[in-house]
């Protein structure tokens, strides 16, 4: 259980980490769940008996420790993006928060600073803050979009030696353009600052979003991370990887924990990697149901953003907190990410969808 404001004072925190409160969304026992952007389809019938005998398999040696370099997952996840990457150019740990962490840890710390484009995932300064880093902000333009031009200028006048790029964004779901990474990295040229795009949601894009994977060769700063928490319905096996020049796995290597990805771990995720076309499938079914919720929104008089996630963020609410609480007593939990007149939900199954378009309409 967490402890007490007034108990955690007692101790001799450090000084950067004084004031500051843990990520983590309410987690209340509610009939439907769209509030942290899971995969509500769940994992399917003949995948999770590949996991299940996957890991039944893996128990067998667990009095040794794991293959340190998961030889087998990169290959796997490699074979999976595609965009010719090559097993020595991924990486991978506990969630993509253990991911950006550790290159946090090994290109951040005290002296160096890191920059993010508000709203933005709220995550990005908590890692920051653990490791050190100095943690600065600059303004996305109208409706949070980002443009190369003002992208490059943040860059260049942050110093930043790293660059947090988050697309599709959380929470407001738009995706960026690749002038705006290129712009991103080449402004980073003089500090030779990392640039991290973060694509947690990239297998939820629109068919004319392209991934920031296209940009990889030749840029040996550009790092793209995804995760399996979210297409993937793993949220609960916690397995995060990036794809970048080999070099960066390298200077991870330095930071990481030793065996930090356990056997029951890799064997979860090599089980559904090679089971990826019918994860993918409830992708497909998901993305319907949340242009349905961007459509009835507007029929509804609200604002959603254009969405190349799993969710949909929406404004035009008077009073965001009454409708998050009606939600709430109606059954449906949903995310208010505290920027005025707005809420995030995630697209849920259909049923999941209608409940909550009838249970706003009825509350608006």
């Amino acid at each position: 259980m967490p402890s007490s404001v007034d108990a955690l004072s007692n101790l001799p925190l450090r000084d950067d980490l004084v004031g500051l409160h843990p990520y983590g969304a309410p987690q209340l026992d509610v009939p439907i769940l769209l509030n942290v952007n899971e995969n509500t389809h769940g994992v399917p019938a003949d995948v999770h008996a590949a996991i299940v005998e996957a890991v039944a398999a893996a128990t067998q040696g667990l009095n040794r420790y794991p293959d340190r370099e998961f030889t087998e997952l990169r290959k796997n996840l490699a074979d999976y993006l595609g965009h010719g990457l090559t097993p020595d150019q991924l990486w991978a740990a506990n969630g993509s928060n253990e991911v950006l962490q550790q290159v946090l840890q090994a290109f951040g710390g005290p002296g160096r600073t890191a920059i993010g484009f508000p709203p933005t995932y709220s995550m990005y300064p908590l890692l920051a803050s653990g490791t050190g880093t100095r943690y600065v902000t600059a303004d996305r333009e109208a409706s949070y979009a980002m443009t190369p031009e003002a992208t490059a200028r943040a860059v260049r006048s942050s110093g930043a030696n790293i660059v947090f790029l988050c697309s599709p964004n959380n929470p407001t779901g738009t995706a960026l353009g690749l002038d705006v990474i290129e712009a991103a990295y080449e402004a980073g040229e003089a500090a030779r600052a990392i640039i991290i795009v973060d694509e947690a949601y990239g297998e939820f894009a629109q068919k004319d979003t392209p991934s920031a994977l296209t940009l990889l060769p030749g840029r040996p700063r550009l790092l793209v991370s995804r995760t399996m928490s979210k297409a993937f319905a793993l949220a609960g096996a916690r397995i995060g990887y990036l794809a970048a020049a080999p070099e960066v796995a390298d200077a991870l290597r330095l930071v990481r924990l030793p065996y930090h990805l356990s056997a029951i771990t890799q064997a979860a995720a090599n089980a559904a990697l090679t089971h990826a076309a019918t994860l993918l499938s409830n992708v497909e079914a998901i993305k319907v149901q949340r242009d349905r919720i961007v459509r009835e929104l507007r029929g509804l008089g609200l604002s959603p953003a254009p969405s190349d996630a799993n969710f949909v963020f929406f404004s035009g609410l008077e009073d965001p907190h009454r409708v998050w609480e009606g939600l709430l007593e109606a059954g449906v939990l949903i995310r208010d990410v505290g920027i005025p007149g707005s809420l995030r939900v995630t697209a849920g199954t259909e049923r999941e969808t209608t409940v909550f378009l009838s249970a706003l309409e009825k509350l608006l």
